[in-house]
């Protein structure tokens, strides 16, 4: 079974901050038993910079901290990524919670403050409209059940 895999989950530093928040080297090493990933990251792919001002999603847009619009990036990334995933037969994704792009059922709220709401990334709503179930990383037990 192939999936998708936000890059920074197996610690590529492309996050807003430059930085990666990688799974345990064994949690990795389980995935990769189980599954084939493919790495990716929906706001490079939208044409977004590394390092880049962090954004959260504003109703239907997706705003950054200094007020710029940056909702064409993030479509044009989730649109890639539902790309990818045609072309690599993913059949469901492992993405980083709570992100503007890749967050599943919880995202930040919009404020800036670090308070959350119901809601999905951008990446993570085209996915499932596509019929792909998005899994976040403290979902892998409910991921792995997929191999079962």
């Amino acid at each position: 079974m192939t999936i998708l895999i936000s890059a920074c989950l197996l610690g590529a530093a492309c996050r807003y901050d430059g930085k990666s928040v990688p799974l345990p080297q064994a949690t990795i090493d389980l995935l990769r038993k189980h599954f084939t990933l493919v790495p990716l990251c929906a706001e490079i792919l939208g044409g977004l910079p590394t390092p880049r001002i962090p954004s959260e999603r504003v109703g239907d847009r997706v705003v950054a901290r200094d007020g710029k619009d940056v909702t064409d990036a993030f479509h044009r990334g989730a649109s890639e990524v539902v790309r990818l995933a045609e072309i690599t037969g993913c059949t469901a994704a492992l993405l980083k919670e709570r992100s503007p792009s890749c967050g599943s059922g919880t995202i930040y709220d919009g404020t800036f403050q670090g308070t959350f709401r119901a809601g999905d990334g951008v990446t993570a709503e085209a996915l499932k409209k596509a019929g792909i179930p998005v899994f976040g990383e403290s979902q892998i037990e409910d991921l792995l059940r997929l191999q079962t």
